[in-house]
C-alpha cells in the first residue's frame, strides 16, 4: 500500500513557476477565484459567497495535508509571491496507488500557459515522489479547456458516467480520464 508524508511539503520549481503550499496571506486570493464565476464554471462545487468560505476552504486543505490525505500547491510566478491559482491530488487511492488530479486557475491567467506548466510539474512529482501507479482526472464534460489539458499531457478518456453527480439541484455527467506511469511522457 502506498504511503505519503508531506512534511517537509515538496515545494515544486518550474522554468517559469513555482508551486508552493498555501499560507494565510493566501486567503483573499483564494476567495477571489471560488467567487469567481467564471473560474467555477465547470468545477461543480460551491462557490465562495463570503471570506469565510474560503477560511473553511483553506483550513480543509491544511487539515487534510497534515492528515497525508491531499495536497495542494498554489501556483504563481518565480518572480512573484501572488497566487494564480492552485492545483493537487484531491483524492487519493493508497491501496492502488491512483491520484485524482485537480486544478484552478484565476481567469485573468487564463490561456498562458500556466496550467499546462503547472500540469506537467504536478504529474511528474506524482509519478516519482509519491509513486502513484496512475493519475486521474475528472471532468466535467462541457469543460473543453480542461479536457484539452489532460489529452495533452497524455491523459486518455477512460469513462463517461451520466448523470452521476448531484450538484445544485441537477444531475451531472462526468468524463473520466486516465494516465498510467506506463504511458507517461510517451
Amino acid at each position: 500500500m502506498l504511503t505519503l508524508n508531506f512534511t517537509p511539503f515538496p515545494i515544486i520549481e518550474t522554468d517559469n513557476l513555482t508551486l508552493r503550499q498555501i499560507k494565510e496571506e493566501d486567503i483573499d486570493a483564494l476567495f477571489e477565484i471560488r467567487s469567481s464565476p467564471i473560474a467555477m464554471k465547470y468545477l461543480d462545487r460551491p462557490m465562495a459567497i463570503t471570506k469565510d468560505d474560503a477560511i473553511t476552504l483553506y483550513n480543509t486543505m491544511q487539515e487534510n495535508l497534515e492528515k497525508n490525505l491531499c495536497i495542494n500547491w498554489v501556483i504563481q510566478y518565480k518572480n512573484s509571491p501572488e497566487m494564480l491559482g492552485y492545483i493537487g491530488f484531491y483524492r487519493i487511492d493508497m491501496l492502488n496507488y491512483r491520484g485524482e488530479i485537480g486544478y484552478t486557475l484565476h481567469p485573468q491567467h487564463f490561456k498562458k500557459g500556466i496550467m499546462s506548466e503547472a500540469i506537467k510539474a504536478v504529474i511528474t512529482h506524482g509519478f516519482t515522489a509519491i509513486h502513484f501507479h496512475s493519475i486521474i482526472a475528472d471532468i466535467n464534460p462541457l469543460n473543453e479547456a480542461s479536457k484539452n489539458i489532460v489529452e495533452k499531457h497524455g491523459f486518455i478518456q477512460e469513462a463517461y458516467f451520466r448523470e452521476n453527480y448531484f450538484f445544485d439541484g441537477k444531475f451531472l455527467d462526468s468524463a473520466i480520464y486516465g494516465l498510467l506511469k506506463s504511458e507517461w511522457g510517451k
